[in-house]
């Protein structure tokens, strides 16, 4: 990863996320996410606009037509402890003065704009000193109210006992007993839990963003989600960009790997929701809306006209009960049969095909060509 990178220019990071949120768009997402990493130069050096990479990325999204909350990555330490980063990790870290004008500026340049909403991502706890977090968090809402936050949290069990052994608690119970968890959080992965983190952050606002195709490619564990749901907690899903972009497969996923804990089938539907795809879409996307503080998320007066339409005449779909569509959907289907996909009132997706499609694969391809 790092040798292919530090070959990455401005402009290929623009083509190949343009590439990433045509996938998207294609696969039924109408917001992303973006968990940016990629700041400085190849040799570290700042850019001379330090925001250069961000402009890039947020460009791409709107040359797409899909909703962006950027999320600039604090990366600063390599282990608990303060441990120094390595070389190679030079185009991703800061330090905490450089790292908010980077967010001052960029808070600045996008506030008109109503689909670019800001964020911040302190990577971990591992990669963000306990000083920088408690400076960070206030300045960050001091901008923003809702401005969110999305942390990388107990994804292995390595980082669970490093993190025992340098704060004297599990990262989400040092998480919890540190900060007041609303809404605009979201423990990305989150994966280790004990019954005692299960119960408090299910009584939070703070949604979990499970990531179920990368946790299962990385081998990262299962999280316990039909205990989390029970109690009310709340719950999103990301792909990682690690394998894919499918979102039938990180819902199919989720499921499936509940099935073979349990020994039992249709594990994440309840006595509200008989769909185990209907109840896993419609909360993804409403705890989703949350996360990148973007008016979307259901159906309803006052939201953003932001819609994902099937294609009813995939033979998966023939003849379903409305009700249990999203099943087909998802449990029947390689990926979502998306037909068309609109944001904020304009179809992006028309058929299944992009307007500026061709060009961006062609320019994606030349790219990649140069980059391996």
């Amino acid at each position: 990863m790092y040798k292919f990178v530090a070959k990455m220019s401005p402009d290929d990071a623009n083509v190949v996320a343009r590439f990433l949120y045509l996938e998207m768009l294609k696969a039924g997402y109408t917001s992303v996410a973006e968990f940016h990493y990629l700041h400085h130069q190849a040799n570290g050096q700042v850019y001379d606009n330090p925001a250069e990479m961000s402009h890039q990325v947020i460009a791409a999204a709107k040359d797409t037509g899909i909703a962006i909350t950027h999320l600039p990555v604090l990366y600063t330490y390599a282990g608990f402890g303060e441990k120094a980063a390595s070389p190679a990790q030079g185009r991703f870290t800061h330090n905490t003065p450089e790292f908010m004008q980077l967010l001052d500026s960029l808070f600045f340049d996008y506030k008109d704009d109503p689909l670019v909403k800001i964020g911040v991502a302190p990577h971990s706890l591992r990669a963000v000193s306990e000083k920088q977090l408690a400076e960070l968090v206030p300045f960050v809402r001091s901008k923003n109210a809702n401005a969110p936050v999305h942390i990388h949290i107990a994804e292995q069990m390595q980082e669970v006992n490093d993190c025992r052994n340098f704060y004297q608690k599990r990262p989400v119970e040092w998480l919890m007993d540190n900060y007041e968890l609303d809404k605009n959080w979201c423990l990305i992965h989150a994966t280790h839990l004990d019954e005692s983190e299960v119960e408090k952050l299910s009584h939070s606002e703070a949604v979990v963003g499970i990531c179920p195709t990368t946790e299962a490619n990385l081998g990262d564990g299962i999280f316990p989600t039909q205990e989390f749901l029970a109690r009310k907690g709340r719950i999103a899903i990301g792909s990682d960009s690690h394998i894919a972009v499918n979102v039938a497969d990180e819902l199919r996923t989720l499921e499936y790997a509940q099935r073979l804990i349990k020994q039992q089938r249709a594990v994440l539907a309840n006595n509200e929701c008989h769909s185990v795809g209907q109840n896993l879409y419609a909360q993804s996307a409403k705890y989703g809306a949350d996360t990148v503080n973007q008016n979307v998320g259901e159906i309803a007066v006052g939201k953003r006209a932001d819609f994902v339409v099937l294609d009813d005449s995939h033979p998966s779909l023939i003849g379903k009960q409305s009700a249990f569509v999203l099943d087909a959907a998802i449990f029947a289907c390689p990926q979502m049969p998306v037909k068309d996909v609109m944001v904020a009132g304009k179809w992006q997706i028309q058929s299944g095909q992009h307007l500026q499609q061709e060009q961006i694969i062609q320019e994606y391809i030349q790219v990649m060509q140069k980059l391996v």
